[in-house]
């Protein structure tokens, strides 16, 4: 495409060149294949941005502007996209000849994230309307929040406030009205680089957690670091965990980090696939940028 550019040749780009770059053409194309006539908008918060697309369409609802939303998020693929993170030294470089092995969240030989690309989308809905078309329900949505460490403290472009963190996770148990031994299950954002015990350290200072410890797990030993995709891909495998009540294993766990044994029981973060009664789940998503998303989501009961 671009030397197309260079080579002044600007017809042979095709007349839907500009809607197939523009941040809101993904949401713009499926407006008009569903006929989609709310909120319609894209929203861009590196690996926070389908967590966030999840809680937008949430408070849309809950404000009572909406009765149902389509939420979701996508990402770019590729070595053009990807090719940064390995020039950022984020990606790990010995297991080429064993890619399946390369991602290792929690692990003490985690060394990058794998990227991974794909998309996730969900249906939200007030009550009403999904008993009205006789909807599959698998979780009530009960609380969210998101928030920005504005790059203060520790917090910068490519690294975490803790403070920060800590506050998105609580101020989402206040909102459900939750306390937080209610909590079964963590999925949690953990993307098997350096940051991995930070998080760690960040959930159980955010909810305080001493004698009760939630099962805690990441998706990225399995479908790697989806980055944009990565919010509502995982979305999906946390509420088919609540559907199936189960935890899905942490793969490639050689040795539990020693920073991450020191908080977090090992039995905890399992790695075999663990049946467990889930009627709480926390999910978090954090992103470049110092930005952060969390939700809260209930077993539903008639």
């Amino acid at each position: 495409v671009y030397h197309r550019l260079d080579d002044k040749r600007v017809r042979r780009l095709g007349s839907t060149s500009v809607i197939q770059t523009m941040t809101s053409g993904i949401s713009a194309w499926l407006s008009g294949e569903l006929g989609a006539g709310n909120l319609v908008t894209s929203n861009s918060s590196a690996c926070c941005t389908g967590t966030e697309a999840f809680i937008m369409g949430y408070e849309r609802i809950a404000y009572g502007k909406a009765q149902q939303m389509l939420v979701g998020s996508t990402s770019d693929s590729g070595p053009y996209i990807w090719g940064g993170f390995d020039a950022m030294r984020i990606l790990p470089t010995k297991y080429n000849d064993q890619p399946e092995q390369a991602s290792r969240p929690f692990s003490n030989d985690a060394s990058g994230f794998v990227p991974g690309s794909g998309a996730g989308a969900m249906i939200l809905e007030d009550l009403a309307s999904a008993l009205k078309r006789g909807a599959t329900i698998y979780a009530e949505v009960i609380g969210g929040s998101l928030n920005s460490g504005g790059h203060r403290g520790d917090g910068s472009m490519t690294a975490p406030n803790g403070k920060a963190v800590q506050r998105c996770i609580q101020e989402a148990v206040d909102q459900s009205g939750i306390n937080f031994n209610d909590i079964d299950a963590i999925n949690g954002h953990i993307t098997a680089t350096g940051k991995d015990p930070y998080e760690v350290y960040n959930w159980v200072q955010g909810l305080k957690l001493k004698d009760h410890f939630p099962y805690l797990n990441s998706f990225k030993s399995t479908i790697g670091h989806c980055l944009a995709a990565a919010g509502s891909i995982e979305l999906v495998g946390a509420l088919l965990q609540m559907k199936h009540q189960c935890i899905y294993p942490n793969l490639n766990i050689t040795t539990l980090h020693d920073d991450i044994n020191a908080i977090y029981p090992l039995n905890k973060i399992p790695t075999q696939l663990v049946p467990s009664n889930i009627d709480v789940l926390m999910k978090a998503s954090f992103g470049f940028g110092d930005v952060n998303a969390a939700v809260v989501l209930k077993q539903w009961s008639k």
